[in-house]
């Protein structure tokens, strides 16, 4: 089997421990993977604080930082197709997907090259004679980046290129589920040329490997992005260290479909939105709002596209769905499906695992009766769409809003006036009008509710990974009076 190592202060090595990495496609071992406990952890951490305080990283201008990223964006490009090769076999990814989105993650980092050295304190007009106050924007400190396994380059780019672009350092934790192409990028990392310290990259489970990592106490902000029953351990996890956070949630996304729409258009993005990464991205558009009036037809469409989608290796250029990326995974949506359907909800297409080696679940439909239906309710994280229907735009806005998260949406309507009413009043970070699943590096991303706090991308992202130092300097060339004589 193919071994990957841990990056730890500028070394690759093993872990106290190693476990298999399972190949998706085949439920069978491809890989070895290094374990990080605590004693990893802890070396990892001080390396980074070394390389915080000390050596050629600090003493490095804004400008030279930035050279780096862009050198680590060049070479992220030239290595994409490695890189989505190893994802494909430990997530089961499809290839084509893997490909152009970790080519894409090449411009993340050119983004943030472009922005480190312009990253501004202030001049302030104080209301005191004779001093002059200025603010300085100083890195936060060192940042824990902790990755899920899905689209896990593009998540490691929105938190390691605007925290290095602010100087600070970083431990990234890839999950233990197909953790590859974090330790694979390492490489990339280490060639780059970034001093020893200022990027570790290590695996490991929670109990041994994460909580160590967001308690300690030379830990000054964490970056996670996982589900909310997680991020409330992190929370309280980091409680111990006063460490800040920024969290990046799940997500139960509603898709709105008005009578008015082009429904080939909203049904083509609706796919995407749901089917693309066999449905294991955290804006997947996993709730249809449609409009009673179109429902059927809306349906028939979808249906159509669904059974159509071509199954298969996700390392074939050919296949559209993938499995998914653990066999657990695929035993919770079997469970919930079949309790959604208990409940009431109706079977259009799909809804069984496929009789084949491997985590794979079709493309499934179900025509819910109500926002209690178990699917409606639950994040599947896979490829199992649930549709709701309206007879008016309060009733559209009252179901996409019935959810305790608020990550992204999308609206499908021809009618400008009605989409800026709509705009206003959805809850949730992200809203997509006519289109879904558009990023940029441009544009900062982030949820309400559970989805999370804090938002990732833009120059909003950068700010984040800094703190403020207030400075007064006193311009008169007087002595301070004695300030227990009285005058």
């Amino acid at each position: 089997m193919k071994q990957f190592q841990h990056y730890i202060d500028g070394a690759f090595e093993d872990g106290e421990a190693r476990f298999a990495s399972i190949d998706p496609a085949t439920g069978t071992p491809w890989a070895g993977m290094p374990e990080a406990r605590e004693a990893d952890v802890n070396r990892a951490v001080e390396a980074a604080y070394r390389a915080l305080n000390s050596g050629s990283w600090p003493a490095m201008t804004a400008t030279a930082r930035g050279k780096l990223l862009y050198r680590l964006a060049d070479l992220v490009a030239e290595n994409a197709q490695k890189l989505a090769e190893i994802e494909t076999q430990d997530t089961g990814k499809i290839i084509r997907e893997t490909s152009a989105q970790i080519a894409y993650v090449a411009e993340y980092y050119r983004y943030y090259a472009g922005l480190a050295d312009k990253i501004e304190g202030a001049h302030l007009s104080i209301d005191k004679p004779d001093m002059d106050v200025w603010l300085r924007r100083e890195p936060v400190g060192v940042v824990a980046a902790i990755v899920p396994w899905n689209s896990q380059l593009f998540l490691a780019a929105v938190k390691i290129g605007p925290a290095l672009a602010a100087g600070c350092t970083l431990v990234v934790k890839a999950s233990e589920d197909g953790p590859g192409p974090l330790l694979e990028f390492a490489r990339l990392v280490h060639e780059a040329g970034f001093p020893a310290g200022v990027v570790n990259i290590i695996t490991g489970f929670g109990a041994t490997c994460g909580a160590a990592l967001t308690k300690h106490p030379k830990v000054a902000h964490v970056a996670f992005t996982g589900g909310p029953s997680t991020a409330r351990q992190v929370v309280r996890n980091s409680a111990e260290n006063l460490a800040t956070t920024s969290l990046e949630l799940g997500g139960k996304s509603p898709f709105i479909v008005f009578a008015d729409a082009d429904l080939e258009s909203a049904a083509n993005a609706q796919v995407a939105g749901i089917f693309a990464a066999t449905g294991q991205s955290c804006v997947a558009g996993s709730r249809l709002i449609i409009e009673a009036s179109v429902k059927d037809r809306f349906l028939a469409i979808l249906k159509a596209k669904a059974e159509a989608v071509a199954i298969g290796s996700p390392l074939e250029r050919s296949t559209e769905v993938g499995p998914l990326c653990t066999d657990r995974q695929r035993k919770l949506i079997e469970t919930v499906v079949a309790s959604s359907i208990s409940a009431g909800a109706k079977l259009v297409t799909g809804g069984k695992s496929l009789d084949r080696p491997g985590f794979y679940y079709p493309p499934t439909i179900l025509d819910c009766t109500g926002v209690n239906s178990p699917s409606v309710e639950t994040e599947l994280f896979g490829p199992v769409l649930s549709a709701l229907t309206f007879e008016t735009e309060e009733d559209a806005l009252a179901l996409a809003n019935d959810t305790p998260f608020g990550l992204a949406s999308g609206l499908f309507t021809q009618n400008l006036t009605r989409a800026h009413r709509m705009i206003k009043r959805i809850h949730a970070g992200v809203v997509w009008v006519n289109t879904y699943r558009a990023v940029s590096p441009i544009a900062p991303f982030g949820g309400y509710g559970q989805s999370g706090q804090g938002r990732e991308g833009g120059l909003a992202a950068a700010l984040d990974y800094t703190k403020t130092k207030t400075v007064w300097l006193r311009t008169s060339d007087d002595p301070i009076p004695d300030p227990f004589v009285m005058r």
